[in-house]
């Protein structure tokens, strides 16, 4: 349709656009030669005339002849300033010539009409008045000259006829070649129009929509298109909109109609009364204070779709649920025999019954680290899919924040020599009072300290700084580590979703920022991320459990201001590569 529009609607006029076209240009062309001609022939017959013919009469002759031969020349040319002149030139010349015949009464007063008959072969609406403007002020000028006695004596005789009937006839067959001219543009234009209008209409009744022309009242103005399945014409012109729903349904129309006429526009979806199975849509906008147009189409399909999707995400949220719950459900069946291998590996560690070959106990090492590593990330899984399947509970009680994070960065302390990065803790010396859960803010430092140290390299350093303002626990684990890259920042918090290389993903199951995330939103809270490549990560985490606010807020450590810091004396209370910061007050 669209390309079946695009000529369509290059055939339409611009305000202001000639509407002439060859043919009528070849019909002015042919008046202005017939108008030179019947000139010629007039003053042909005025050299036979008996008598003496005075200047004055072969200076109406060629001020006749002036504008025609002018127009000739310019020819078809769609410049308004021309026509404009042409015009003046034409009422110039014919006023001239009735006042040296004699004026308004004399034998070539209807020259004085000639822009009015030039004007009219043209195709415009603007220059018609010109030339009427024109030829009454030419008129106004032969009248003045006429009774103020400065015009010559009008010809008597032969002479007066010959003039008089020159003047008639060329200004004569001008306006009637100007109204055929006229009338046939309007022929042209109504044509043009009447095919506009027909594939208007085509376009309209082929619709595969059904497009209505509605009162806020409810009443059917206008049908036009196909009607869906389920919906007849006749129903809707003489019963009303609410007569194609089905009788449960009919409410919905009423309310859509209520809700464009007060809001502009609305959508609904009913039962068409004829085919209840079936499912139309019906849109409505409002055109004016007491009409609105509507498109009414066949939504089943849709609608089905819209169902299907609908089903089949409520199967896959129950698989996921389901899958969350059997986890959940099975912590004590897979802690269990994990424990066991544990424990039985650290009396082998132990040589609690007896000693043991150095590899055995190279053996037992292994088996108890493995598990140690094992019991984390089934951990992690089963606290995920606790959190999944919304059965993880808080533990709440009131205790010192700072004791959980220092008995977490304790457990860090031989990863951290591991790794070779320092580890550092700011930590406040007045208590920090929450009402939270112990194991869950502990977890929060293990995870968020973990992921510091396996992407800090060696020589680095790790900073954990807590601190409590407007009863606001704010944790911050700042790394001078290799950064997050943007693409990697989006996806993380989100579950098994990892950064870094192949190396680091190996190292772990994706839970720990989002069990950190979890765990904050379980407190009310949130957690953000802050990294560049190259910079370190800035993990910030905020919870509203303190029970009393200790002091104003201050920022957290820079990344940039982190390789810079200082070391302080060592603290025995967190171990020798943990030192505790006791900013001045």
């Amino acid at each position: 349709m669209a390309n079946d529009g695009a000529p369509f609607q290059s055939d339409r006029l611009k305000p202001g656009q000639a509407a002439s076209s060859t043919p009528d240009f070849d019909a002015a062309r042919l008046w202005r030669l017939g108008w030179l001609a019947t000139v010629t022939l007039a003053a042909a017959a005025v050299a036979f005339t008996s008598g003496v013919v005075g200047v004055h009469v072969w200076l109406a002759l060629a001020a006749g002849a002036l504008p025609a031969l002018a127009a000739l020349v310019a020819g078809d040319r769609r410049d308004e300033r021309l026509q404009s002149l042409i015009l003046v030139l034409w009422a110039v010349c014919g006023a001239g010539a009735a006042v040296v015949t004699g004026g308004v009464s004399g034998a070539m007063s209807a020259w004085i009409l000639a822009p009015v008959a030039a004007a009219s072969t043209l195709a415009s609406p603007r220059r018609l008045a010109e030339g009427a403007s024109l030829a009454l002020m030419g008129g106004a000028v032969a009248a003045l000259t006429q009774v103020s006695g400065q015009a010559p004596p009008a010809p008597t005789g032969a002479l007066a006829f010959i003039l008089g009937f020159l003047s008639v006839a060329t200004t004569g067959v001008g306006l009637a070649a100007g109204l055929i001219l006229t009338h046939r543009r309007a022929g042209e234009r109504d044509s043009r129009h009447l095919g506009e209008l027909n594939i208007l209409q085509t376009l309209v009744d082929g619709a595969p929509q059904l497009l209505l022309v509605i009162t806020s009242q409810g009443q059917i103005r206008t049908v036009r298109g196909a009607p869906p399945r389920g919906v007849g014409n006749l129903d809707l012109a003489s019963e009303g909109l609410a007569s194609a729903a089905a009788a449960g349904d009919r409410q919905k129309i009423s309310a859509a109609l209520i809700e464009a006429v007060h809001g502009g526009e609305a959508t609904v979806a009913f039962a068409p009364l004829l085919d209840p199975s079936r499912t139309v849509c019906l849109e409505l906008r409002q055109v004016s204070p007491d009409l609105l147009v509507g498109v009414m189409r066949d939504a089943t399909v849709d609608k089905a779709r819209e169902t299907a999707l609908q089903r089949a995400r409520a199967e896959a949220e129950g698989l996921a649920a389901g899958r969350a719950r059997f986890l959940a459900n099975m912590s004590h069946e897979l802690r269990t025999p994990l424990n066991a291998i544990m424990g039985f590996s650290d009396i082998m560690r132990a040589r609690m019954f007896g000693p043991l070959s150095d590899r055995y106990g190279e053996y037992a090492e292994l088996i108890h680290e493995s598990g140690r590593h094992l019991l984390d990330l089934i951990n992690d899984v089963l606290d995920m899919s606790k959190i999944e399947a919304e059965r993880f509970e808080l533990t709440r009680g009131e205790f010192d924040a700072r004791e959980a994070v220092t008995a977490a960065m304790r457990l860090l302390r031989t990863q951290a020599d591991a790794a070779g990065v320092k580890l550092r803790g700011v930590l406040p010396p007045a208590e920090l009072e929450v009402d939270a859960d112990r194991r869950a803010l502990k977890q929060i430092v293990l995870n968020l300290v973990s992921n510091a140290l396996k992407f800090t390299p060696r020589g680095g350093q790790v900073i954990v700084s807590v601190d409590g303002h407007d009863g606001q626990l704010e944790l911050v684990v700042a790394d001078t580590g290799v950064g997050i890259s943007p693409e990697d920042l989006e996806r993380l918090g989100r579950p098994y979703e990892q950064a870094g290389g192949v190396e680091q993903r190996a190292r772990g199951t994706g839970l720990g920022l989002s069990l950190v995330r979890a765990f904050a939103k379980l407190h009310g809270g949130e957690m953000n991320i802050e990294s560049r490549l190259g910079a370190g990560t800035s993990v910030s985490v905020r919870m509203p459990v303190l029970l009393k606010a200790l002091r104003p807020a201050k920022e957290p450590p820079l990344l940039e201001s982190l390789a810079e810091a200082d070391p302080e004396p060592e603290s025995p209370f967190l171990g020798p590569n943990v030192v505790k910061f006791a900013p001045p007050r």
